[in-house]
């Protein structure tokens, strides 16, 4: 599986930077999943240190704003490791750029060949390329490295909604749903590259809320927990794909 987190779902209650506490619950939920036998491979953004279309829209070069976003996904990818080697899991980070003192390049094969010796590999500095989101990141990682679904890890929202809880206290749980209906509704799960590429190559999401410890495992159990977001041919289902 692939673990898509948001740099948001690091900071806590902080409103900038990197909890630790928060970072060693990721990280035992991490090891719970690795602990079932499960090939656990993760991508992180960094909305919690910058973002680059929030450092566009204030002015800034896209292309410089993304490039600073993509090079701040590595501070988390390093907590997220240095948490996950604590508590005795083997990591890799594997960097779309080049940073080769701390992490090592991109390669399919290489990351594939980590994944298949239970060592979790975390996938950092997003696609190297600007205009390109991190959900987009996960999308494309997860195809290369034949992931069975993308599990979408949600800052205090149980799921796919109706509508933004923060904005609209009558918001309720969308258990199921396509990628479609996701673009057409205007959801907020990934961006609409992400869904596209998800849609056309038949990889369904399940979206869920971080904070209770114990979804991912339940998630591994086939209960089913959060949002599943899949093809039409695969709608109707019982648990998760």
């Amino acid at each position: 599986m692939l673990l898509k987190l948001s740099g948001e779902a690091l900071m806590g209650e902080q409103g900038y930077g990197i909890d630790p506490d928060r970072i060693g619950a990721v990280a035992r939920v991490i090891k719970g999943a690795h602990a079932r036998d499960v090939e656990v491979a993760v991508v992180v953004g960094a909305g919690n240190i910058f973002r680059g279309v929030i450092g566009a829209a204030s002015g800034m070069d896209r292309a410089t704003a993304d490039y600073m976003g993509m090079i701040a996904t590595m501070l988390n990818a390093l907590a997220i490791q240095d948490a996950l080697e604590g508590i005795g899991v083997t990591t890799r980070i594997q960097s779309a750029i080049a940073m080769q003192e701390v992490a090592e390049p991109y390669i399919r094969r290489r990351a594939i060949r980590h994944l298949e010796k239970k060592r979790v590999v975390i996938f950092a500095a997003g696609t190297g390329n600007p205009f390109f989101t991190t959900d987009t990141t996960a999308a494309l990682r997860a195809l290369e490295i034949g992931a069975e679904c993308i599990l979408m890890a949600k800052n205090m929202v149980e799921g796919v909604m109706t509508a933004d809880p923060r904005e609209d206290p009558s918001a309720t749980l969308i258990p199921e749903i396509s990628h479609m209906e996701v673009i057409e509704r205007g959801l907020t799960v990934m961006d609409t590259t992400a869904l596209t590429l998800c849609m056309e190559n038949d990889l369904p999401l399940l979206v869920f809320n971080m904070e209770d410890e114990n979804n991912l495992g339940r998630l591994l159990d086939g209960v089913r927990v959060g949002t599943i977001v899949r093809s039409p041919a695969r709608a109707g289902g019982g648990g998760a794909p």
